[in-house]
């Protein structure tokens, strides 16, 4: 059975430290592939996105461009309203009959796992892999593996954040996605 990874998130914009927790996943966890899968509305998120749909697929396109292992799989794009994880594996486990998927989250994710929709059921249709971040624990009651990755303490929040302020963002993101948000002068305020 083929083994694929799923980093799913907002992706605004997406960043170094989703390439690097990707990468250290999939070797680790020998995976045929990593799909990144931005996601309409998460549920466990106050403020929408920054930019369009499609600004954050193109974005993407960008950072993963060079990377046969690395996909996007834009299912819950397509779907409007929150976006429960439990209704996206049940989906793509259909869809995809012959594919294992592991879900990938960050320690601030672990955390929350209690009060994810459906999590009982989701833990039966699922493996989920965490990843460490600076400042959380990576305790939980439910069956979650292990990867260590480098501390990168980057957020899509920071990201934004410094652009607002006309700050750098290079070595941030990859050398595309900085030259596709100034030519669309993206986050500026």
């Amino acid at each position: 059975m083929k083994r694929v990874g799923i980093l799913g998130g907002t992706f605004d914009p997406p960043h170094i430290g989703h390439l690097i927790i990707a990468n250290e996943v999939l070797h680790a966890k020998e995976l045929d592939e990593i799909w990144f899968m931005p996601n309409q509305e998460p549920p466990h998120k106050i403020k929408t996105v920054s930019v369009l749909n499609e600004q954050r697929v193109q974005m993407l396109k960008l950072a993963i461009s060079g990377y046969e292992k690395f996909l996007i799989q834009t299912i819950e794009l397509n779907r409007k309203g929150k976006s429960y994880t439990f209704d996206t594996i049940k989906v793509l486990k259909e869809e995809y009959p012959e594919i294992d998927f592991y879900f990938i989250v960050g320690a601030d994710m672990v955390e929350y796992l209690p009060k994810w929709h459906k999590i009982d059921e989701l833990m039966k249709l699922v493996k989920f892999i965490s990843v460490n971040r600076p400042n959380y624990q990576l305790e939980t009651s439910f069956d979650v593996d292990y990867v260590e990755v480098p501390d990168v303490n980057i957020s899509s929040n920071l990201i934004r954040n410094r652009i607002e302020s006309g700050k750098t963002i290079s070595y941030l993101v990859r050398d595309e996605v900085e030259r596709y948000i100034k030519e669309y002068r993206l986050y500026e305020s």
